[in-house]
């Protein structure tokens, strides 16, 4: 396996953002925080769409293939869809990321 150069002035940057004098840590530190960010922004988007619709995911999927959702083939509601299954998706891809960092 080929080890990889980081750039000292990037170094310095995630030394400065995280408050963290030993590189490794840093990384680690920042790499924690931006899992969290991630996974606040993918969870506000999912409350959105639950919002807009007053249902979770799983119940707008059922009334959506039984028929009960409005216009469901509209452009705004198709994509509303498929948004909101890729945030489902996305939240549990970094819930899993956030497990594996410890």
């Amino acid at each position: 396996m080929s080890e990889m150069v980081i750039p000292k002035p990037l170094q310095q940057l995630f030394i400065e953002l995280t408050q963290e004098p030993r590189f490794d840590l840093a990384l680690y530190l920042a790499a924690r925080d931006l899992l969290r960010l991630r996974i606040e922004q993918v969870r506000a988007r999912k409350r959105s769409f639950e919002e807009r619709y007053g249902m979770s995911f799983e119940d707008f999927r059922q009334a959506w293939e039984s028929g009960k959702i409005a216009d469901r083939y509209s452009y705004e509601v198709e994509r509303d869809y498929w948004e909101w299954e890729a945030a489902i998706t996305d939240e549990a891809r970094l819930e899993e990321l956030q497990e594996k960092l410890g």
